[in-house]
């Protein structure tokens, strides 16, 4: 029956459902052992069509959701150089600090969702978005002053006067976005959840569209520079954040959205708890591509380092944006189906899900590789950016096949509720090993920009061992049993069960 439907075209309308019914439904039973090679390529077959039923759209919506600010960097960097500087460590540092903070706060939504979604609780997916919501946007109201006093920060950390002064009045007038941030990451896991990822998927392809033609009038056009990046850039996160809410209040994800509660306020610290836990791995992550950015400030010529490795580094995000579409996915279905008591599966869904992205994001960086004379150009009309940039090329390439692998393993890690674990994990790696190799290379050695991403790209493969470490290490079974635990634990009714699940296939 499974293999059946699975076959269907992946269409709007009843047939998707069905297909949708039939490959997250709670009444499917864990596959077998796998016993010959026949019998893998048959199950790889058949889970690479479940992962790619959330991974395409996901993919195309983290991607578009990044080009948002990677194409008013890009146009910035049309504008001057310090503009350029101005947006990218504004983006880099200002906004990537927080946007570590919020993301990381969300994704706690992604393991109860996905793991209440699995076991049919659709009831408690409404409860736990707006707890979401209400701690992501105090979280939000307290980032708000490193954005009024970025200036100050920026100076502080050693930042130049013209770059601190830039990139500190382009923060202030992007406070909206953080707002925008906190409404934004906990729908995304509310949706996800459920595999409603085609909407945002649509959503999203309207906001570039948009965004791209708006940016390019205000910017260059009418010439309005950074304050016309700041007010589109805004809108465009809002206009996200509006329409999938409309989606959501319209009636559209059934009984997973029943209205506002106040039972959204019950347990509300344990939920913070949880939140923070999610934030600190998340955090560690994204401040550790920050602090690149950082360092590159303080070497001579910093403009030039700075833009290059800025440059670097949006392109980094663009492809780091497929294994993140793959991250959503397999995270989803990590999930679903520890929380459907299906541990044999979740396992092979990781298998897969690494094996597709490191073939795609291979392909990525030789197509990187060959066209590396002429893709600077694209970003930047300063020759000197462009030939430290052609200089960076083959360690960007390193840098993507590593850094593509590695959000896959942090979704598993999501997706079975290791946050704490691999905070430390994070922290060990990246900090104690990566920053002190980046700065010994980078300055103590003389090796500038190079040295220092060598150096750090050192934590990054060292993280990506041990988390494959303690994923080959674990007990599916016994994570099968704990989500079984954490969903009680955080308000799920087990007799609610059976209707929740006669929803969610008639969904």
């Amino acid at each position: 029956m499974e293999d059946h439907q699975q076959s269907q075209p992946l269409v709007e309308g009843r047939h998707e459902k069905r297909i949708d019914a039939a490959v997250f439904s709670t009444q499917v039973e864990d596959i077998s052992p796998i016993a010959s090679v026949r019998h893998f390529y048959r199950e790889f077959y058949v889970e690479t069509k479940k992962l790619w039923y959330l991974a395409g759209p996901a993919i195309f919506t983290t991607l578009a959701q990044y080009s948002l600010g990677a194409v008013t960097q890009v146009l910035a960097g049309h504008v001057g150089t310090v503009e350029l500087a101005a947006v990218s460590v504004e983006n880099s540092v200002i906004a990537g600090f927080s946007f570590g903070v919020m993301l990381g706060m969300g994704s706690a939504l992604e393991t109860l969702c996905g793991q209440a979604f699995g076991a049919g609780q659709l009831d408690m997916l409404g409860i736990y978005i707006q707890r979401s919501w209400l701690i992501l946007n105090v979280t939000a109201l307290l980032l708000s002053l490193l954005y009024v006093f970025a200036e100050q920060i920026l100076k502080a950390i050693g930042q130049t006067k013209t770059i601190s002064e830039a990139a500190g009045m382009f923060a202030v007038w992007m406070i909206p976005q953080l707002f925008a941030y906190a409404m934004n990451f906990p729908i995304q896991k509310f949706l996800q959840a459920q595999s409603k990822i085609m909407v945002m998927a649509w959503i999203s392809a309207v906001a570039l569209v948009l965004h791209t033609i708006f940016s390019w009038f205000l910017m260059l056009n009418v010439e309005w520079g950074l304050a016309g990046a700041a007010a589109v850039l805004n809108s465009s996160w809002w206009f996200i954040v509006l329409a999938q809410l409309i989606y959501i209040l319209s009636g559209s994800c059934g009984r997973a959205w029943s209205g506002f509660s106040f039972r959204a306020f019950q347990n509300l610290w344990g939920f913070v708890r949880l939140s923070i836990a999610s934030a600190v791995m998340l955090c560690l992550e994204t401040w550790y591509f920050m602090a690149i950015i950082l360092f590159a400030g303080y070497l001579k010529n910093a403009e030039v380092s700075v833009d290059a490795l800025s440059i670097c580094m949006n392109i980094l995000g663009w492809t780091i944006t497929f294994s993140f579409g793959i991250n959503a996915a397999v995270s989803v279905r990590v999930s679903n189906e520890l929380g459907a008591n299906r541990p044999r599966t979740a396992k092979f869904s990781l298998v897969v899900a690494v094996i597709t992205s490191f073939v795609l994001i291979l392909l990525l960086s030789q197509i990187l590789i060959i066209f590396r004379q002429q893709y600077p150009s694209l970003f930047s009309t300063d020759p000197q950016v462009q030939d430290l940039v052609v200089e960076l090329t083959p360690m960007l390439a390193s840098c993507i096949v590593i850094n593509n692998i590695q959000p896959v393993l942090s979704g598993v890690a999501i997706g079975a509720g290791w946050q704490t674990a691999v905070a430390y994990v994070n922290l060990a790696c990246y900090y104690l090993v990566g920053v002190p190799a980046g700065l010994l290379l980078g300055y103590k050695l003389n090796y500038g920009v190079l040295g220092i991403w060598s150096g750090m790209l050192g934590g990054t493969i060292l993280q990506t061992v041990v988390l494959t470490f303690m994923i080959y290490r674990t007990n599916w079974d016994k994570e099968a049993s704990l989500a079984e635990d954490r969903i009680r634990k955080w308000g799920g009714e087990e007799t609610d069960s059976k209707a929740n699940d006669i929803e969610k296939m008639n969904q």
